[in-house]
């Protein structure tokens, strides 16, 4: 896939819907009693992958594209797979599943695509095998193939080195089945998806920061003050109050049942990402990008756009299923650099590979610190975005946990190699519309895991 400098972006695109919620509605909608109706579910492979696995052990769904029905059978109604659980490049299937398997009572194994099998699994081995799970690495080396053999399970209270909604949710799923409380604390508050849909579908879920009794509007929709982001205000760009700096705990008491129920799925922040700073950085753009999820545990990239003196405003602000959305116009923008660490990684981890790439069209030095969780990624994102913006020309250097970018270098096209991960693919397709020459993105296909209109979308806005 082939791209050009172009002369601007102009037009509305509509995000398709997101992944982490998508994955979540199908999961928990399986093990729900009744009927739960899912309305923009994304049709990307990894979102299929999950819908494939609960189809496995008899649950019926029926997806019809626009809307997904999923006829759960309650937490005891899953049966045991005939066949290995294909869980393809999906994290999400594979993590957040395995929390559900531990408590059932059947043996299942649990595979993935050649990428899965080397992303890093005993971050959840370890605190399931705590509740009384029996979970193996096949191949002894911490990664899938997974053998996941149900037992009764006990709740815990596990501090996680990581913040990761998916070490979390794995754990909180667990604890549903659990014989007692389970509390999961994070050294920062990860993306809370998991706990705003169980809480949706009837289990009792909360959430605890560091210094506080309750965090309860991480897990809730408030109206916010729409406003134009503004460089000088590095608050919350949503109006909402910033995310705390200190450690979360969720804790999870044992559910009955959770019952079906109706779920709107915001569009994809983390694809929505690729068009903001496309936007921002291609000269003589204006983009309204509709239905995007603005959850404040997701949507750092809106603060670090407005940090580095990004125009976007947020228009339609509204809630559904809980989770807050918004349309958001963004322009063509002056940008400089800034320092991103901290609490806000977790909230736009996987939106670093296209901030960096948007960093080298800023003014000044930019860094990225506290992000080595990059490098566990589809792919070692830190070590391939320096690779391919070097060989674009830009001035970037690789560190432990981040990548140091500085800026207002002109870019030309080159080869680019995704190492078949979508993030990146979609990262270089933005950045060849701002540089010399012709970008030529090899594995460009693989951004079907996520949004699979990307480039019939981005293709549509050029001028």
């Amino acid at each position: 896939m082939k791209f050009s400098r172009c002369n601007g972006l102009h037009g509305e695109v509509t995000i398709p819907g997101d992944k982490s919620i998508s994955h979540r509605s199908v999961m928990f909608g399986s093990i729900a009693k009744g009927t739960t109706e899912i309305h923009n579910y994304l049709q990307g492979a990894d979102c299929l992958s999950t819908i494939s696995c609960f189809q496995k052990m008899g649950i019926e769904i029926e997806n019809r594209g626009d809307i997904v029905l999923v006829h759960g059978k309650g937490l005891r109604g899953l049966s045991r797979p005939t066949e290995v659980l294909d869980c393809g490049n999906s994290g999400t299937t594979t993590r957040l599943i395995s929390g559900i398997l531990s408590a059932q009572d059947f043996d299942v194994t649990l595979t993935g695509d050649a990428s899965i099998q080397k992303r890093p699994m005993k971050r959840i081995m370890e605190p399931l095998s705590l509740m009384g799970a029996s979970i193996e690495s096949i191949n002894g080396n911490g990664c899938a193939p997974l053998k996941i053999s149900g037992r009764k399970l006990h709740g815990i209270s596990y501090t996680s080195k990581v913040a990761s909604a998916q070490v979390k949710s794995a754990i909180l799923l667990a604890g549903l089945y659990a014989d007692g409380e389970t509390r999961v604390t994070e050294p920062y508050l990860s993306r809370n998806h998991s706990e705003i849909m169980l809480k949706y579908f009837g289990a009792d879920v909360r959430t605890e920061a560091a210094g506080s009794a309750t965090a309860e509007s991480a897990n809730s929709f408030t109206p916010a003050t729409t406003r134009q982001a503004d460089s000088s205000t590095p608050a919350d760009v949503s109006g909402r109050t910033p995310l705390s700096a200190g450690s979360a705990t969720a804790i999870i008491q044992p559910a009955e049942e959770l019952h079906g129920n109706l779920v709107e799925v915001p569009g994809d922040i983390s694809s929505a990402a690729f068009f903001l700073c496309a936007g921002l950085m291609v000269p003589n753009s204006e983009i309204l990008i509709r239905n995007v999820g603005i959850n404040p545990t997701r949507a750092g990239i809106l603060n670090v756009i407005s940090d580095m003196g990004g125009d976007i405003t947020l228009l339609n602000e509204h809630a559904g299923s809980g989770e807050p959305t918004a349309d958001i116009l963004v322009r063509s923008s002056s940008l400089h650099g800034t320092v991103i660490g901290g609490a806000v990684i977790p909230t736009l981890i996987d939106e670093l590979p296209v901030i960096a790439a948007m960093a080298c069209f800023a003014d000044g030095t930019t860094v990225i610190r506290d992000a080595a969780e990059l490098k566990v990624k589809e792919s070692d994102r830190i070590a391939v975005m320096t690779e391919n913006l070097t060989a674009m020309g830009a001035d970037v250097t690789a560190t432990d946990g981040g990548m140091i970018i500085r800026g207002g270098r002109p870019l030309h096209g080159a080869v680019i190699d995704s190492h078949l991960d979508h993030r990146i693919a979609m990262t270089f397709a933005v950045t060849g519309l701002c540089a010399d020459g012709e970008t030529d993105i090899l594995g460009a296909e693989c951004v079907n895991i996520s949004c699979p209109r990307f480039y019939e979308d981005l293709k549509r806005l050029i001028r």
